[in-house]
C-alpha cells in the first residue's frame, strides 16, 4: 500500500455543520438554538447534575460512614492456598500473581492464618497475621516482610 492509496473510513470524514448562514441551510437565523432562553445565548446552558433548583440527587441521597483516601487495600492469600508450591520455593507477589492467587496486587499482599501449611517455604509479603508467620515458622519456613 503507497501513501497516497489511504483512503479514510467511509463516513468518517464529514463537512462540518455551519450554522447562521442563512434560511436555505436549515439552520438559519437562529442557528439551531431556537428563540431566546439560558440555552440559546453565549455561554448559556446549566452545569453537570443541576436539576432546575431542585434539591440534586447527589445531595438527596442519604451519605453514611467516612471513607479513607489514604487506607492501603492489600491483596489477601490463605497459608492454606501455598500448599501448592513445592518445597524450598521462595513465594513472593510476582509468584502469586502468576501462580493466579492474586488477580490484582494493590497494595501488596497480606498472608492469613487460615488453613495449615505443610511444605517449607519462604514468604515474601507485606504483611502477616500472627497466626500465619506462626504457621510458616512452624512448617520450618520463614515469613519476610518486604
Amino acid at each position: 500500500m503507497q501513501i497516497h492509496e489511504l483512503v479514510p473510513a467511509p463516513d468518517s470524514n464529514k463537512p462540518v455543520k455551519r450554522v447562521g448562514r442563512g434560511h436555505g441551510s436549515g439552520n438559519g437565523k437562529t442557528a439551531g438554538k431556537g428563540h431566546k432562553g439560558q440555552k440559546a445565548r453565549s455561554g448559556g446552558g446549566v452545569r453537570i447534575g443541576f436539576e432546575g433548583g431542585q434539591m440534586p440527587l447527589a445531595r438527596r441521597i442519604p451519605k453514611r460512614g467516612f471513607n479513607n483516601i489514604f487506607a492501603k487495600t492489600y491483596a489477601t492469600v490463605n497459608v492454606g492456598d501455598l500448599n501448592k508450591f513445592t518445597e524450598g520455593t521462595v513465594v513472593d507477589t510476582e509468584l502469586l500473581c502468576a501462580s493466579g492467587l492474586v488477580k490484582k496486587v494493590c497494595d501488596g499482599v497480606k498472608i492469613l492464618g487460615d488453613g495449615e501449611l505443610n511444605v517449607k517455604l519462604t514468604v515474601k509479603a507485606a504483611k502477616f497475621t500472627k497466626s500465619a508467620s506462626e504457621k510458616i515458622e512452624k512448617a520450618g519456613g520463614k515469613a519476610e516482610v518486604i
